[in-house]
């Protein structure tokens, strides 16, 4: 029975492959013969809960039968000892160890265990959308790094397309961009986690922001376009330059991403000619990626693997120490045939899924967590390299804290296979908001059906005039009513929960369910005014009193958006740099402003029209 009882108590993110539970509890340890990230992460996460740990040290042994990353942790009335054959196999020992305490009778113990573990994939690496709105402080920059490599991922990608503040070519950069001084100690810091940096820096298409500035234009595809042409040496010369400061900024790192997604438009405008002498779209394509390949040397370039995809030559003339990375983002019995097509060249290869947050108030798990757990289990089967988590911000108002649950998702499938991915919603809450509260599963499983319940992307959905016919039909079909229970439970739950970790992402919860629930009642809204102005046109008697009401809906509809207005912004400055925050709290006090003008018009139309004639002109003519 003691034994059950510590296992139950054992709820670990990642699942651990073997724990084999003890008949005691034993003292939580002092930290200090851990490394310095180690400690820090345990501090952090013990301070927040209030674990009390011991003067009792932790034993380190050294082992090399364990495999590299792997560990094994004991627990028993002697204390507490690490074995491991490498520093990271210690780290991700303690990361365990973080999660192990358990308060018993007023005091925090460990449950006896010895726990055996060790990775499915060697790398497993999050790639974070720096680039497309949201650009992380370096505050939270540091914290998402931190947080990674407490759920044992070990490299960290950050996406970037004209976000780098380069000294010699600043223009097409944020003003509040990511310096050379900021990426070094990006690099440096990450490494105290032992998590790699990883630069991705997109190299070919994806480069309007560049393009768009005129002393760039004529590299571009189409006027002040999307692609970088290959013919354009002042095009070329650009990429040399900001490439090698990046490089000299990071120092050594393993891999260095290149990006070359989508060149959809290479042989088309500026490019046409220039592809058509030298062999065609695939042999520009390789030579593109030759031509990178030595500008990121001795790093071994990275590429996303649509070129490839769509011909396979390509892989006859790139280099073969490339690592291609393999992303597909779709819910589909198999992705095989996708990873034996990279294999089948001889190269290494990372499998990318994605979070599906992008244009979503919330990720859509319904289709992100099967996209995961089966495109990485293959790739475990098929011994791909590792694991490369994607999240992207393609509507630029998407918030990172949004994205918890799917990327730490990935990184258990990544570590412990199909077997880890299936205990997460039961462990999550515990592991990652310090609390056994199981109405976090559920609050994180209701978000994330959300989007199944209606028509496209819910921020379009949610940004969309309810009043216009087209929108009004997309919406027909969604039961309103069931929508906005679902989330209301979700927000009622999340009002009264107190999680000791993570507040923040448990405050983007709350904000997506109240975002939700405004997204149903802007239907509901445009239903009720309807209905309201009809019966003003029929019964007379009773027409003032229809058009204060819909005059107070559209008052409602302000209010709400100037609800969520600050919310939103509390959300993204705990994240983000403030540069696209205005742009879309602009939304919010512009759809504010269209229900103020449709209140006032109800209005004119009431004293204006109904009180002089005592007839109503058509809604439509009133509320454009």
């Amino acid at each position: 029975m003691l034994g059950a009882i510590a296992l139950a108590a054992i709820a670990v993110v990642p699942r651990p492959a073997s724990i084999v539970p003890g008949l005691c509890t034993a003292a939580v340890p002092a930290v200090s013969a851990l490394d310095a990230g180690a400690r820090e992460e345990l501090e952090e996460r013990w301070h927040a809960l209030g674990v009390v740990s011991s003067r009792q040290p932790i034993r380190i042994v050294k082992d090399a039968s364990i495999a590299p990353q792997g560990y094994r942790l004991r627990v028993d009335a002697s204390g507490t000892s690490i074995a491991a054959s490498d520093a990271d196999g210690v780290f991700y020992a303690a990361m365990t160890l973080a999660q192990l305490p358990q308060r018993a009778n007023g005091a925090w113990r460990l449950p006896c265990a010895t726990i055996t573990d060790a990775p499915h994939m060697r790398w497993r690496v999050l790639s974070d959308d720096v680039s497309r709105g949201p650009l992380p402080t370096m505050r939270y920059f540091k914290e998402r790094i931190r947080t990674i490599a407490a759920f044992k991922m070990n490299g960290y990608s950050p996406y970037m397309e004209h976000v780098f503040l380069s000294p010699t070519d600043p223009l097409p950069a944020p003003l509040d961009g990511i310096t050379p001084a900021q990426l070094h100690e990006l690099k440096v810091y990450a490494a105290r986690f032992h998590v790699t940096f990883i630069p991705e820096q997109q190299t070919f298409a994806h480069m309007h922001n560049t393009l768009r500035v005129e002393q760039y234009a004529s590299a571009a595809d189409f006027p002040h376009g999307y692609l970088i042409s290959p013919a354009s040496s002042l095009g070329q010369a650009y990429l040399a330059r900001i490439i090698s400061q990046e490089r000299a900024a990071v120092g050594s790192v393993p891999f260095f991403h290149i990006g070359s997604d989508e060149t959809a438009t290479l042989g088309e405008g500026t490019t046409a000619a220039y592809v058509a002498q030298h062999g065609g779209r695939s042999a520009v394509y390789a030579a593109h990626v030759r031509a990178m390949a030595k500008l990121v040397a001795p790093s071994r370039v990275m590429l996303w693997d649509d070129g490839i995809e769509n011909d396979p030559s390509i892989m006859k003339s790139i280099p073969k120490n490339a690592v291609i990375v393999n992303w597909h983002y779709d819910s589909r019995p198999s992705y095989r045939r996708f990873i034996d097509l990279i294999a089948s060249g001889g190269f290494d290869q990372m499998v990318a899924p994605g979070a599906n947050n992008w244009n979503e108030i919330f990720p859509d798990l319904k289709t992100a967590l099967p996209n995961e757990r089966r495109f990485i289990t293959e790739g475990i089967a098929s011994h791909v390299l590792g694991l490369f988590q994607t999240v992207w911000h393609d509507d630029g108002e998407t918030l990172y804290e949004a994205t918890w649950y799917p990327v730490i998702y990935a990184a258990a499938t990544a570590w412990g296979g199909g077997a880890a991915a299936d205990a997460v919603s039961a462990d999550f809450p515990r592991a990652f908001f310090g609390v056994d509260d199981p109405g976090f599963s559920s609050d994180i499983a209701t978000l994330g059906a959300m989007d199944a319940r209606m028509p496209g992307p819910s921020d379009k959905r949610f940004w969309a005039d309810p009043f216009n016919a087209y929108d009004a039909s997309r919406m027909a079909g969604v039961h309103l009513a069931s929508l906005r229970l679902a989330a209301e439970r979700v927000e009622t739950h999340l009002l009264h929960a107190h999680p000791l970790l993570h507040q923040n992402a448990a405050g983007v919860m709350l904000l997506a369910a109240r975002r939700y629930d405004a997204l149903g009642r802007r239907y509901q809204i445009a239903r009720e005014v309807k209905t309201y102005y009809d019966d003003a046109k029929i019964h007379p008697a009773d027409a003032e009193r229809d058009l204060f009401w819909c005059k107070y809906l559209f008052w409602e509809q302000r209010d709400t958006d100037e609800m969520l207005a600050p919310l939103y912004a509390h959300a993204w400055r705990y994240e983000s740099r403030d540069g696209h925050l205005a742009s879309n709290l602009e939304r919010y006090h512009l759809d504010a402003q269209r229900a103020i003008e449709r209140a006032d018009a109800i209005d004119r139309v009431t004293y204006e029209d109904y009180e002089r004639t005592k007839t109503l002109p058509p809604l439509a003519s009133v509320i454009r």
